[in-house]
């Protein structure tokens, strides 16, 4: 919560905007391919890390249960994401690659933050990979 504002330089978004973010697209993603269709982005209201955290933890799998539920008719619907238009299922793809980008940023920030790089993808220097 004390460095959520940090940012590695001036035209970089801060901890806290990435944390938002992520938590966010993802549960717009998700809202979007059971819909159909992507429009406006619904914020969380957090203000906290911990308000971030419980209103993901609500949300996520809610979303993400009704997603796995859908038949292959509406995954396989073509839709229009700003011009560009995919299979709905193809939005899912893009929406792991999109957090894989960004939860890479918000890594690369914790230990100029003062914190500890877990075994996200595989050990750290911080915490080693363990059979």
């Amino acid at each position: 919560e004390g460095n959520k504002n940090w940012k590695p330089d001036p035209k970089a978004r801060s901890a806290w905007e990435l944390a938002q973010h992520l938590a966010e697209s993802d549960v717009w993603f998700l809202d979007s391919v059971l819909k159909g269709q992507f429009g406006e982005q619904s914020p969380s209201g957090a203000s906290t890390v911990a308000e971030l955290a419980a209103w993901y933890k609500t949300h996520m799998p809610a979303k993400l249960e009704r997603v796995l539920a859908m038949d292959g008719a509406a995954l396989s619907q073509i839709v229009d994401f700003y011009g560009m238009k995919l299979p709905n299922a193809q939005y899912l793809v893009f929406c792991a690659v999109h957090d894989a980008h960004h939860r890479g940023q918000l890594a690369s920030y914790l230990r100029p933050m003062g914190g500890k790089v877990p075994s996200i993808y595989g050990g750290s220097a911080d915490e080693p990979f363990q059979m």
